[in-house]
């Protein structure tokens, strides 16, 4: 492509992309979109950081197109505001050949209440890799999929990584239903989307023992039909989707992730093992899969259960995983949970992906409470008006009514509100309300001021979340390192 060297400009709002070449880059050069000049004989362009530069710095520069990772051990770092690469570049630093990273990750549901779309996503994350200089390659996660439609919404922005959700076609209720009402339900799966019948699904794993690691797990007919009505037409759903990706792609080496972990009830090594085999028979090929694991996963704290419990079980999954051939358990909310780290790197051996999001974005808005502080009070104030509404959908369990009352706090209080369990919950899923809230004039009554904060702050937001995602990855990396 010839000789240049681009970057992006330290001051300024918006930051300004500056590409230099020599002599034999300057057809290169002419591709870029701005201002053209020459500088002691060298080419010079100095251009917005925007889509149409964005797609000329992907055709020219191999490690700014996202890539699939595969079995690597990666992890996930979400950014809800396009601010947050490069304190994610800084944090994923020390990990460098032990965890492979997703820079680009927004799932659907955030995407519709940030109004963003999968392209500024993707290219949110380029501008923060190119800030920071990574050459290391990242991945991108076209997050909890949940129609062929949204399959070709990321797509077209050149995704690697395809998480397909069909929690909306699970049956919660088939763990707890008494067990003639399994069978009646058992009788009415969609069979003909299965490619199956009733008889040869029972004839199949009815009585099926199975050995993992020298565990033998026997799954009896009870156990067969609850799992095939918990989650036969999530299986259906997800086969149609995978084979619309496949044949959209072709042989495009891609991630694909399986995400049933929003359940109420955790998911049972049997029907694991019930949900792999029937994915495996339907043809669907994928890199990581997210049970729903035992304990509670809430947002934005750490893990609450019984720590040996959740190790058991985890192990145990791992054990399916590995009984299939081998792909990675995908830890979903995986945000915070300090306590689990390393023994889901040492029960994985590795195989495993941890994904993060709306952490990122309590740490915008702890840097705010330190830079703005009367902006954090209004948008707290606001963000505990939403949460009633807001926290449908999401597995929380704090409550507004005790929430501290921000007004009262000295300034310098404010960012402590970030270290209560019920205050990072309510601010972490009222994101969506505070990020498209608009005055009566349709002026943005809280995002455009929190973007100029943090744009005029980004060495403080990219410092704070360099220090709390390190906390995330440090564990991970540091068992990685023993067991090498």
């Amino acid at each position: 492509m010839g000789a240049i060297e681009f970057g992006l400009t330290r001051d300024g709002d918006p930051r300004r992309l500056v590409v230099l070449s020599s002599d034999n880059g300057a057809s290169s050069v002419g591709a870029f979109h701005g201002d053209h000049g020459e500088v002691d004989g060298c080419r010079i362009v100095v251009g917005a950081a925007n889509l149409l530069n964005a797609s000329v710095l992907r055709n020219l520069v191999p490690w700014l197109r996202p890539r699939a990772w595969g079995m690597a051990t990666s992890a996930g770092l979400g950014d809800r505001l396009g601010l947050a690469t490069p304190g994610h570049v800084r944090a994923m630093r020390a990990s460098r050949g032990f965890i492979a990273p997703v820079f680009a990750q927004q799932s659907i549901r955030e995407m519709e209440r940030t109004n963003r779309t999968p392209q500024e996503v993707m290219d949110d994350a380029l501008w923060g890799v190119v800030s920071e200089g990574w050459h290391e390659g990242f991945g991108a996660d076209a997050d909890h999929l949940k129609t062929t439609h949204h399959i070709d919404l990321c797509r077209g922005a050149g995704f690697t990584f395809y998480t397909l959700d069909p929690g909306d076609h699970v049956d919660h209720a088939a763990d707890g239903s008494p067990m003639e009402e399994v069978r009646a339900a058992y009788d009415l799966l969609p069979w003909p989307a299965l490619e199956d019948s009733p008889g040869a699904a029972m004839r199949r794993y009815g009585g099926s023992s199975w050995e993992l690691e020298g565990e033998v797990v026997v799954i009896d007919e009870e156990a067969v039909a609850r799992a095939a009505v918990k989650y036969g037409p999530a299986i259906a759903h997800v086969a149609t989707m995978y084979r619309h990706l496949r044949a959209a792609i072709g042989q495009t080496a891609v991630d694909v992730e399986i995400s049933v972990d929003e359940t109420k009830a955790p998911t049972t090594v049997q029907q694991h093992l019930y949900l792999a085999a029937e994915l495996q028979r339907l043809g669907v090929g994928w890199t990581s899969l997210a049970p729903r694991f035992v304990g509670r996963f809430e947002k934005a704290i750490d893990y609450i259960g019984d720590l040996r419990d959740f190790e058991d079980d985890l192990r145990s999954h791992a054990r399916v995983a590995a009984a299939f051939g081998g792909y990675k358990l995908s830890l979903h909310s995986g945000s915070d949970k300090f306590s689990i780290y390393e023994s889901c790197a040492r029960a994985t051996q590795g195989a495993m992906h941890l994904k993060t999001s709306g952490t990122s974005y309590l740490e915008g808005l702890r840097t705010t409470a330190r830079l703005a502080p009367e902006l954090f009070k209004d948008l707290y104030a606001f963000a505990l008006q939403s949460y009633t509404k807001d926290r449908d959908g999401y597995h929380v369990s704090a409550h507004s009514e005790g929430a501290p009352n921000a007004a009262l706090l000295d300034d310098e209080e404010l960012s402590l509100l970030l270290e209560r369990d019920d205050v990072r919950q309510i601010l972490h899923v009222t994101f969506g309300s505070v990020l498209t809230a608009c005055h009566s004039d349709g002026s943005s009554r809280f995002k455009d001021d929190l973007v100029d904060v943090l744009c005029g702050g980004r060495e403080a937001y990219a410092t704070a979340l360099d220090s709390h995602l390190s906390r995330h990855l440090e564990p991970l990396r540091r068992t990685l390192a023993q067991m090498a």
